[in-house]
């Protein structure tokens, strides 16, 4: 069984494909799921609760006040493995984009960071409106898988896009989310706070033009989901682009080296592990120019001074119950050189890697490793997936957690 032990719960909005929600039950209780139904008030005008009770592996919740527990939303969203939408009204996805709390359903997402699958059903005219295809890239960009309409027959005869994804194909794609996933009860990083920073800082020359590298920001955002996959409360700190993985409670964007190191040293006060993937530039102009240079008006003299050296003004407040680790980009003498700068940057962990190496670091969707402890160790991580390095620097980093500060 894909499921078996995974804790899944099935939220079931006021959509008239509520119906089909009961066969998604079904199997996912086959599949070996233990299936937790939350019936929002305009679900109950589609479906009753008593066949969904007796399918499920628990009575229908449909009320943050009835529970026993005084804090439902918060137990069901650390609990859970996986939360499915389905169907997905439009009111949901609103809620869940903007924050909105109007249910026990909206308190559960918003209080989880286990992944969120949902499955939007509803009109074609709603579907394709502006708004709600906002709201979905959005929550897309956040990380929520999205498990589209079909196009076939709606409510009131109608023909178009809108039909509720097939139970088939929505338990599939429940099942693909999981996959390699750790279960509620293997997640050691759960209640620990773990701040992430990626990507490649940029120090302005004038209004165009920068100092940069060619730090894509993939290894720092690997990172960050692989933290809140085991269960961590993540900010990540990032100059890229790229997506927020799911899970990723607070992302914080930033541009340049003094902004970086304002936003991690604010966020390392109350920090249990503290990860400096990003890229830092090592200088920066003196003297930003308020236009754009031309080549009229010369080679321009660019005065450079070093920047803050944000891993070393961590090293130097870090107690000690924190792990930080740091990250070194190198071309020659890895292993004396990541020695150095552990040394040097009073950091826990060093993440070493030759970037002049096939497939090894910038940009690349595999990485090789090097991880030089403090106490000695040296672990060789050869070329793997950015995500298999991620969780190799997170297994050092759980290692490393004092006792007291493991979860069991």
């Amino acid at each position: 069984m894909e499921l078996q032990d995974r804790r899944i719960v099935l939220g079931i909005t006021g959509g008239i494909a509520a119906y089909k929600a009961i066969e998604v039950c079904r199997r996912l209780v086959s599949e070996g799921a233990h299936v937790i139904p939350v019936l929002t008030n305009a679900a109950h005008n589609m479906i009753g609760p008593t066949t969904l009770s007796a399918l499920a592996s628990e009575p229908v919740k449909t009320s943050m006040f009835s529970d026993s527990n005084p804090i439902p939303h918060t137990r069901l969203g650390q609990d859970s493995d996986l939360i499915l939408v389905c169907p997905a009204t439009a009111r949901i996805i609103s809620d869940y984009r903007t924050g909105r709390s109007a249910d026990l359903l909206s308190a559960t997402l918003i209080a989880t960071v286990a992944p969120v699958v949902i499955c939007p059903a509803m009109h074609t005219e709603m579907w394709e409106h502006p708004a709600v295809q906002e709201n979905l890239a959005v929550l897309a960009d956040r990380g929520t898988i999205i498990v589209g309409p079909e196009q076939g027959r709606l409510a009131g005869g109608d023909v178009g896009t809108g039909r509720l994804a097939s139970p088939e194909t929505i338990v599939e794609a429940v099942i693909a989310t999981l996959k390699g996933r750790p279960t509620t009860g293997n997640r050691p990083l759960s209640g620990r706070r773990v701040v992430i920073s990626a990507g490649g800082t940029r120090e302005a020359i004038d209004p165009v033009r920068f100092i940069g590298n060619r730090s894509s920001g993939k290894q720092g955002h690997a990172l960050a989901a692989a933290a809140a996959e085991l269960g961590a409360d993540v900010t990540l700190v990032t100059t890229s682009d790229l997506p927020t993985p799911a899970g990723v409670r607070r992302r914080v964007d930033v541009e340049s080296a003094a902004e970086m190191h304002t936003v991690m040293m604010a966020e390392s006060n109350d920090a249990d592990v503290i990860i400096m993937s990003a890229a830092v530039a090592d200088f920066r102009p003196v003297s930003v120019a308020e236009r754009k240079l031309k080549k009229t008006d010369g080679v321009p003299g660019v005065e450079l001074e070093p920047t803050v050296d944000i891993l070393a003004a961590l090293g130097e407040r870090k107690p000690p119950a924190q792990v930080l680790v740091g990250f070194a980009a190198e071309t020659d003498d890895l292993e004396a050189n990541a020695a150095d700068k552990l040394k040097r940057k009073g950091a826990d962990l060093l993440v070493a890697n030759d970037v002049s190496a096939p497939g090894v670091g910038f940009a690349h969707d595999t990485n090789a490793v090097t991880i030089f402890g403090s106490d000695g160790s040296a672990l060789v991580v050869p070329l793997s997936s950015k995500d298999a390095i991620a969780r190799a620097v997170l297994t050092a980093v759980i290692d490393r957690l004092p006792s007291e500060s493991k979860n069991p």
